[in-house]
């Protein structure tokens, strides 16, 4: 599956008319923030809702857990492709999800293409369960101390299709954002990123390999796609 950088909104972007979003609202709406430095809060991501038709909680970030960390590294470009299906309906999620505890969660590499930066984030099946993701991640950027950087990520618009996992099979969700040197947007470097699995609510925390990241001003907002199969585009 190929990863296209959607280069008209970033041009949007550039522009200077920015939606920051709350974490996981629905396809692209929320609020523009004006900051003079980054913008930081407590350092958790807060419960995924994986279907693109309903937006997720605002404002119910969760605690993080310490059971609920994974090693980091990035994904082998070796491991054995997923397959996606079509449908999947709500009753059939709740029964074979897959949970935080059975996941691993890694970024790839990064792909810049258009004024743009885009990284796979990548959740691998660890149990001896074949279990399904479907809809978007939950991410945050957090410092050393586990403060947040910037606001939450958002979502692209796209259709979500339920990705079964057998174990070790992987699924990956893009996270895209405006270059900051191109864009002119404030940065800050961020120490880890906080993923959480569709309709789950503990985290995996990932080191975070990319450098800066926008945090506030023109073109500071980050978004995430729904999930594939695989690790990367």
């Amino acid at each position: 599956m190929v990863y296209t950088p959607r280069s008209a909104r970033r041009g949007a972007l550039f522009a200077g008319s920015v939606a920051v979003l709350g974490l996981l609202t629905a396809c692209g709406t929320g609020q523009t923030v004006h900051s003079s430095s980054p913008m930081t809060s407590s350092g958790t991501a807060a419960p995924a809702t994986g279907d693109s038709s309903a937006p997720a909680p605002s404002g119910t970030a969760t605690t993080p857990s310490p059971a609920s960390s994974a090693p980091t590294g990035a994904p082998s470009t070796a491991s054995t492709r997923a397959t996606a299906t079509s449908g999947g309906g709500t009753t059939a999620a709740a029964s074979t999800r897959c949970h935080t505890s059975e996941l691993r969660a890694s970024v790839g590499r990064n792909d810049p293409g258009a004024g743009q930066e885009n990284f796979p984030v990548v959740l691998t099946n660890t149990s001896g369960r074949t279990c399904t993701v479907r809809g978007f991640p939950g991410a945050a950027f957090v410092n050393a101390s586990g403060g947040q950087l910037g606001p939450n990520p958002g979502r692209e618009s796209g259709s979500s299709t339920t990705v079964t996992l057998k174990p070790g099979q992987s699924a990956w969700a893009g996270l895209t954002f405006s270059n900051p040197g191109v864009s002119g947007a404030k940065t800050a470097k961020p120490a880890a990123l906080l993923i959480t699995p569709p309709d789950e609510r503990d985290h995996l925390k990932v080191t975070w390999p990319g450098g800066e990241v926008p945090v506030s001003g023109n073109s500071s907002a980050v978004f995430l796609t729904v999930f594939s199969p695989g690790t990367a585009p």
